[in-house]
C-alpha cells in the first residue's frame, strides 16, 4: 500500500496516517509531503509548521494549542498540545441553523413484534425484572434452568433475560439522584422485547420496593406477578416458584408473531467504544449516514455520551429544531459539568489509554469524531438521564460515556444498538442486538467473528461513507427482523447492566 494520510477539513493543519504499520521518517507521499519522524498508524502529522501557542486544527476545529514548535512532517502527540477551554455554554447559538427536513425514505419495513402500547420489539424475550442485587444469583440460576428445561417447549421465544443490577438497597432511595436508576430500571423492565410485561422478583426488605420500580402495580391487579424471596421456604421452593411463573409467561410469549412494520418502528441507539483517530472519519460518519437514513424513514436515532459531546456542543445547539431543544441540550451539558466538578474531576479524564494509543490526543478530538454519529439532520429532542425517548428523528439522550452505563441507559428506549470501535471490544447486550462496526479493516480482519461491519474500507477508498451507511441500514432491518444475528448474539455476549446512579449510597 502506498503511503497515505487523511486530512478531514480544508483548514486542518494535521492529518492522520492510514498505513497499518505506521510510516518511518523520510517517507514521501505522492503529493511530495515528507515525514521527518516515524508516525504510528492513526496518529497525527503536522502538515505545516505549528508555532508555540498556535492552534492544532482537525475537523476544521481547534483540538489543542501547541506547547512547542512542531515542524512540518512531525508527530503531533498528546504531550505537544494543551487542552483548550470547552465551549462556553452561555454563548452558544441556539437553533440558528436548523437543517431543512430530509426527503422521506419510504417503503422500508422489518418484521417486528407489535405490543399493545404501540412499541415494537425486535426480539421475543422472557424478561425477569429484579428490585435488588440480593436476588440476582438466585434469578440467574433460575434463568439457566428456564433456558434448558422450559425454552425448548416454546420455539417462538428467543430467550430468557434477567434484569439484574447493583442497585436497590443501601442507597438514599429518596435522594433526587435516585430517580435516574429507578426510572431506567423501570423502563428496561417494560422493554418492548419483553412484550412490555416482565416477571418481577423481589427480596422483600429492600428499599426499592416493586411498586416504586413499577408504580402501575398499585392499580393493576392482574398485571405481572411479583415473587418475594422472603415469602418462600428455601432455595429449591423459590426456584420452583420462579419456573412456575415463567412457564405461564412463556406460553403467552409463544403466541406472539412477527409481522411487517414500517422502519419507523425502529429506535436505534448509537455509541462509541474503544475509539481511535479513524473513528471520526470512517465508522462514525457511516453511522451518521445511517442516522440520516433512519430519520428519513421516520425512525428514532439516539446518540448519547455527554463528555463525548460537550466539546462539540457548539456544532449541535444551532442544529436544534427549536430554541427550547437547544436549551435542553445545554441543560444536560451543564448538569454534567457540575457533576464532574463535585467529584473533583473534569472532561480531561475521559480519553482512555487505548484511545490515546489509537491516536486520539484529548477529549476535544474524541468529541469531534464522536458527534459524527449524529449525521446531518435537525436535533428534534433531548432526553435527560433515565428518561425514555419517545420522539422521532434525531434525539440526544443524556448518559455517561462509559460503555456499559451508556448501553444500560439507552436500553430504556432502544430496540437495536450500534456500537463503533477502533481498538476493539467484545461488548454486547442480552436484550437487544448489538451491531459492531470497526473503524479499521485491520481490526475487522483480526476479529472476523466479533465485527459485523467493516467501515475501515472508507479510509482506503474501497468503500464510501454512503456505501457503509446503506450496508448498516440493511443489516439493521435484517437483524431487527430476526433474519440475521449479530456476532454478539451468536456468542451470547451480554454485559452486566450498570444503571447510572448519581445519588448517594448510605
Amino acid at each position: 500500500m502506498d503511503p497515505l494520510y487523511i486530512k478531514v477539513h480544508p483548514s486542518d493543519n494535521v492529518a492522520i496516517v492510514v498505513n497499518s504499520d505506521g510510516l518511518p521518517a523520510g517517507t514521501a507521499f505522492p503529493d511530495g509531503f515528507r515525514l521527518i519522524e516515524r508516525i504510528p498508524q492513526a496518529h497525527k502529522v503536522a502538515l505545516a509548521e505549528i508555532e508555540p501557542g498556535g492552534p492544532v486544527v482537525r475537523y476544521g476545529q481547534v483540538i489543542g494549542t501547541a506547547n512547542r514548535l512542531v515542524a512540518p512532517g512531525g508527530w503531533v502527540r498528546e504531550d505537544v498540545m494543551d487542552l483548550p477551554a470547552a465551549p462556553a455554554l452561555g454563548q452558544l447559538e441556539l437553533a440558528t441553523r436548523t437543517p431543512a427536513p430530509l426527503p422521506p425514505l419510504e417503503g422500508y419495513t422489518f418484521d417486528g413484534y407489535v405490543n399493545p402500547d404501540g412499541s415494537v420489539g425486535t426480539r421475543n424475550l422472557l424478561g425477569i425484572a429484579t428490585t435488588v442485587q440480593c436476588v440476582a444469583p438466585t434469578v440467574d440460576y433460575a434463568v439457566r434452568r428456564i433456558q434448558t428445561e422450559l425454552l425448548p417447549r416454546f420455539p417462538n421465544v428467543d430467550g430468557a433475560v434477567a434484569v439484574t443490577h447493583s442497585y436497590g438497597c443501601g442507597v438514599a432511595i429518596d435522594a433526587p439522584g435516585a430517580a435516574v436508576p429507578i426510572a431506567t430500571l423501570g423502563h428496561i423492565g417494560r422493554h418492548p422485547n419483553f412484550g412490555g410485561a416482565p416477571l418481577i422478583v423481589s427480596l422483600g426488605c429492600e428499599k426499592l420496593q416493586p411498586v416504586r420500580l413499577f408504580p402501575e402495580l398499585r392499580v393493576i391487579t392482574d398485571g405481572p406477578p411479583v415473587l418475594r424471596l422472603q415469602d418462600q421456604r428455601g432455595f429449591a421452593e423459590t426456584v420452583s416458584a420462579i419456573l412456575e411463573y415463567a412457564e405461564k409467561r412463556l406460553a403467552e410469549l409463544n403466541r406472539r408473531q412477527r409481522r411487517p412494520v414500517p422502519a419507523s418502528g425502529l429506535n436505534v441507539g448509537v455509541q462509541c467504544g474503544g475509539s481511535d483517530a479513524f473513528s471520526g472519519v470512517t465508522c462514525n460518519p457511516a453511522v451518521g449516514y445511517l442516522a440520516d437514513l433512519l430519520v428519513r424513514a421516520g425512525a428514532t436515532i439516539m446518540f448519547s455520551e455527554v463528555t463525548e459531546v460537550r466539546d462539540a456542543v457548539h456544532l449541535l445547539a444551532p442544529r436544534a429544531t427549536t430554541e427550547q431543544v437547544a436549551l435542553d441540550l445545554i441543560r444536560e451539558m451543564r448538569w454534567y459539568d457540575e457533576y464532574l466538578e463535585r467529584g473533583s474531576a473534569d472532561r480531561s479524564a475521559n480519553p482512555t489509554p487505548g484511545n490515546k494509543r489509537g491516536g486520539l490526543s484529548n477529549v476535544v478530538e474524541k468529541a469531534l469524531g464522536s458527534v459524527a454519529k449524529a449525521g446531518t439532520s435537525a436535533l428534534m429532542a433531548v432526553a435527560g438521564h433515565g428518561e425514555r425517548v419517545t420522539a422521532k428523528g434525531l434525539v440526544f439522550a443524556a448518559t455517561p460515556a462509559s460503555d456499559f452505563i451508556c448501553g444500560t441507559q439507552q436500553l430504556a428506549s432502544m430496540n437495536v444498538h450500534v456500537f463503533t470501535t477502533g481498538e476493539g471490544s467484545p461488548y454486547g447486550l442480552s436484550m437487544v442486538p448489538v451491531v459492531k462496526v470497526s473503524s479499521r479493516t485491520a481490526l475487522a480482519e483480526k476479529w472476523p467473528d466479533l465485527i459485523d461491519i467493516d467501515a475501515g474500507k472508507i479510509a482506503t477508498g474501497q468503500a464510501s461513507i454512503e456505501n457503509i451507511g446503506w450496508e448498516l441500514f440493511r443489516f439493521i432491518l435484517d437483524t431487527a427482523s430476526g433474519r440475521r444475528k449479530t456476532w454478539a448474539e451468536h456468542w451470547g455476549l451480554g454485559n452486566a447492566l450498570a444503571p447510572f446512579n448519581p445519588g448517594p449510597v448510605t
